[in-house]
């Protein structure tokens, strides 16, 4: 069962209050505390009626309008191990016809081992409950271990979801396309395969699987075209950004721009025939997760994606992308989720302030 405390979560009111000057190349932001007193937050989203859900790793589900924040009721039972728990929620553009929101998650399948699953449950009127929670997807039973769930959820043009599913640690499976592991899916909002995915039809394939060879994408987005990218975990160096296409393969564990934690070489070197080249990687690793397009001003276009290691911001522009500055201050410890709000303001949640933020 779920425990829950306001008491150890939620120490203080939310109402928003500065933090400090962030400077950037558009001039001097200030970063502004939305909610705090989070502990080891996920993900986030907006209601069309301005409340903010945010994801808690140990399986909370957290609400906040103005300043009245509350516990929504229901959330799935998680495994949290590790890196999983509950992990990225999606607010789908039919949502005030359909008050259907999605949120990803670690599911035990095993033992112990948990898998990344999608779970869909209707929010009620009040926003304080979520009732008929059913688990639409969870991936192919694989291996144990707390490691690499990937886990974004990105909502087509077409209102289909794409999903990212890390290797879970066992890397030779992101290249075995009988396994979920290591692959962007692509279901529908029933948590099936969408007709026409590139595999449907092979045999010994996952029908859901749109590209394969990834290692650990904890970040996914649309640019304003309707194109899919992710970013992802490379090991000790090689973090990705890859230009999404169907049924290809990203190469992981084969090639890639890192090397293992010992030092030694991955595969067979950065590149090979028939499997793709990202369009940008860091290395020293900047451990991202995150990710969204700006639409509008000065950053429209560009791309941010949240540093989990170093504390900061990337913004990239240009065609191909290419990181063109750093975005970092006190608030930006750990970045593990960014987006543009309806406001039109860039968002980001920090774990290590326990905070969500936006940048005005």
């Amino acid at each position: 069962m779920h425990r829950f405390s306001f008491v150890l979560l939620f120490p203080m009111l939310a109402g928003a209050a500065m933090a400090g000057p962030i400077e950037t190349q558009s001039g001097t932001k200030q970063a502004t505390v939305v909610v705090e007193g989070l502990d080891t937050p996920w993900a986030f989203d907006f209601l069309p009626d301005g409340t903010i859900l945010i994801t808690l790793r140990d399986g909370a589900l957290v609400a906040q309008k103005g300043e009245d924040r509350w516990a929504v009721a229901n959330p799935p039972k998680v495994q949290a191990d590790g890196q999983g728990g509950l992990l990225d929620i999606l607010v789908p553009r039919d949502f005030a016809e359909s008050r259907e929101i999605f949120v990803t998650y670690a599911k035990r399948q095993f033992v112990r081992g948990s898998g990344t699953a999608v779970y869909r449950a209707r929010l009620s009127e009040d926003g304080r409950s979520l009732a008929e929670g059913e688990t639409i997807f969870e991936i192919a039973r694989g291996t144990g271990g707390g490691f690499h769930f990937g886990s974004r959820l990105v909502e087509s043009p077409e209102g289909t979801l794409f999903v990212t599913v890390g290797d879970r640690g066992n890397d030779g499976q992101a290249q075995d396309l009988s396994m979920h592991n290591g692959s962007v899916l692509h279901i529908t909002k029933d948590g099936k395969p969408v007709p026409g995915n590139p595999f449907v039809g092979t045999d010994g394939a996952q029908p859901e699987i749109w590209s394969y060879g990834h290692r650990n994408p904890q970040g996914a987005a649309l640019d304003a075209a309707g194109q899919l990218w992710t970013v992802e975990h490379g090991a000790q160096g090689g973090d990705e950004i890859n230009r999404i296409t169907p049924g290809t393969n990203y190469g992981w564990p084969v090639i890639s721009y890192g090397v293992n934690y010992n030092g030694t070489k991955i595969g067979e070197g950065t590149t090979k025939d028939g499997m793709a080249q990202p369009v940008f990687f860091w290395d020293p690793s900047m451990a991202p997760s995150g990710m969204t397009f700006f639409e509008g001003g000065d950053w429209d276009g560009d791309a941010f994606v949240g540093s989990l290691k170093f504390g900061y911001i990337s913004r990239l522009s240009g065609d191909p992308l290419r990181e063109v500055e750093r975005i970092e201050g006190p608030e930006t410890g750990r970045v593990r989720d960014v987006a543009q709000g309806p406001d039109g303001k860039l968002w980001f949640l920090s774990v290590y302030e326990g905070a969500l933020y936006r940048l005005d």
